[in-house]
């Protein structure tokens, strides 16, 4: 313990070289620390999520960008893609499962993920209460979806247009909280889970509302087109009834026919307008324009007058009826099936397990060169990504590595500066009776006294800057990194920092073994 003591005492005497030495040591210690703990982390967090999932099948692009969004779910989709021509390589017997997925919506920033309950199976997931949906619109939800939203069973939320937060709101159809998940440590985390019909049922509205609009707008044109007509031939009606009966009865009954037939012809445009949606509708009409004609045959002009702003009012009504009964029908086929045609068949990806380690080998070539699709590899493609990852994290550890060896000649270059000034010092301590090795020994304190609280300050900071970054991570990516972990490769690094400790004050404290007593005394 005497010797300890006398170590600390004597770097004491130099604070600030002993300062800058751990601040160096720090440095480099903290920037490996760092790197270490998050190459690890992402290299497990990628093999975690991509867990059991031997290609992903979707639209032509970039492989990285289709692994990323289907399986990550941190990239934008490469596209949909058709799920009855899908169907042909899900059904393959290659193919022992098939995960379908549909992307498209977020909320406050996390993402709807339409897909089967196979796929928190896929993770091992269970719930933390309710259950998961058993119908479109109901949705469960991940752990730290949870957490950060405070969303819980029983609650509602409005999804948005979009797979970052400020989209477009889909406000009349919320959906509703009917499961939490336990966490899982892995993507499933940061979803939110619903039944496939339930993006395509919102996507589907989406449309039907925007074609709605366009056939209103244009029903108002109609309307006022044939309320113009219809104007000018009760004006030249009007100038007819200017004239006496006595001077114009021959003429009465010929306007009166030929308004009457007018009228029918304007009836049948009108009719023939719908024919092609409503086909009853037309026969139900022209049944009334024939009645009609049967009742009117024989009166007078003000008779005629009369009954031409009666067809008028019926066949407006008859009009409006029609376009009523339209929006009807389509209401009905909406209830009945749910989900729009066009987008009833569309997917984001699909998430295929092999039956067979063989099929690796076979099934990727026939998708990417027989077939509208691609097959993209999480493994393969996570190779790439790491390797892409892996220079940048070099280059970062061989500057980590010069900042120690820097650290490792600032402490020789102390420890020698030191020897030289206490000579006199170590040679009136072998005096009273220090051996040689007590020297030794006390030199190789000093040297890793230094070494060992730049190690203790480049853990705490490595550490913290982690647990710092990957909080940072979470929020903005959805990259959950902890600084709260220890792996074997930091024990590694502890056994490498001390020897190079120990090498930097062995020179100094090898001279120090060697002093002569009786010349130094003499010098001095």
């Amino acid at each position: 313990m005497t010797w300890l003591r006398l170590a600390l005492a004597n770097l004491g005497l130099s604070p600030l070289t002993s300062a800058v030495n751990i601040v160096l040591m720090a440095l480099g210690t903290a920037s490996i620390v760092l790197l270490l703990l998050a190459g690890s982390q992402l290299s497990d967090t990628m093999s975690r999520d991509a867990r059991g999932i031997d290609v992903v099948l979707g639209a032509k692009g970039s492989p990285v960008q289709l692994v990323l969004s289907a399986v990550y779910h941190a990239d934008i989709p490469t596209g949909n893609i058709n799920l009855q021509e899908a169907n042909t390589w899900i059904d393959d017997p290659r193919v022992e499962f098939a995960i379908p997925v549909a992307l498209g919506d977020s909320y406050r920033g996390f993402r709807i993920v339409g897909t089967e309950q196979a796929y928190a199976d896929l993770y091992g997931a269970s719930l933390a209460s309710g259950e998961f949906w058993k119908k479109p619109l109901e949705a469960v939800v991940g752990s730290n979806v949870a957490e950060a939203t405070g969303l819980e069973v029983g609650a509602s939320f409005t999804g948005a247009h979009g797979l970052v937060e400020g989209g477009e709101g889909h406000e009349s159809h919320p959906y509703r909280i009917v499961g939490v998940l336990e966490s899982t440590g892995t993507v499933l985390d940061r979803l939110i889970l619903t039944d496939v019909e339930s993006v395509w049922l919102l996507h589907s509205d989406d449309e039907h509302d925007s074609s709605e609009d366009m056939d209103v707008h244009s029903g108002q044109l109609n309307e006022g087109a044939h309320e113009s007509e219809h104007e000018s031939d009760h004006d030249d009606e009007h100038d007819h009834d200017g004239h006496t009966d006595d001077e114009h009865e021959g003429e009465d009954e010929t306007t009166s026919h030929s308004d009457h037939e007018s009228d029918e012809e304007h009836g049948h445009d009108l009719d023939s307008a719908h024919e092609s949606e409503h086909e009853s509708d037309h026969e139900h009409e022209h049944g009334e324009a024939g009645h009609v004609e049967d009742e009117q045959e024989g009166k007078d002009e003000h008779a005629s007058h009369s009954d031409h702003e009666g067809d008028e009012g019926h066949e407006h009504h008859l009009d409006t009826d029609t376009h009523d009964e339209q929006e009807h029908e389509a209401d009905h086929d909406h209830e009945t099936h749910g989900i729009h045609s066009d987008h009833e068949s569309e997917i984001t990806a699909v998430l295929i397990g092999y039956s067979s380690p063989l099929a690796a080998m076979s099934f990727p070539r026939e998708v990417n060169t027989g077939s509208s699709f691609q097959a993209a590899s999480p493994a393969m493609e996570i190779s790439r990504i790491l390797q892409l990852v892996g220079v940048g994290l070099s280059g970062l550890r061989a500057f980590a590595w010069v900042l120690i060896l820097t650290a490792a000649l600032s402490v020789f270059a102390a420890l020698y500066s030191s020897l030289r000034s206490r000579r006199g010092d170590l040679a009136m301590l072998r005096c009273l009776g220090a051996t040689r090795i007590e020297l030794l020994i006390a030199l190789l304190l000093e040297g890793l006294l230094l070494t060992i609280f730049g190690i203790v300050a480049g853990l705490l900071v490595g550490h913290g800057a982690m647990e710092l970054l990957g909080a940072w991570l979470e929020s903005t990516r959805g990259v959950a990194l902890t600084g709260w972990v220890w792996i074997p490769a930091e024990s590694l690094l502890l056994i490498s920092l001390l020897a190079v400790g120990v090498v930097a004050a062995i020179v100094p404290a090898v001279q120090a073994y060697r002093t002569d007593v009786a010349r130094t005394l003499a010098e001095g």
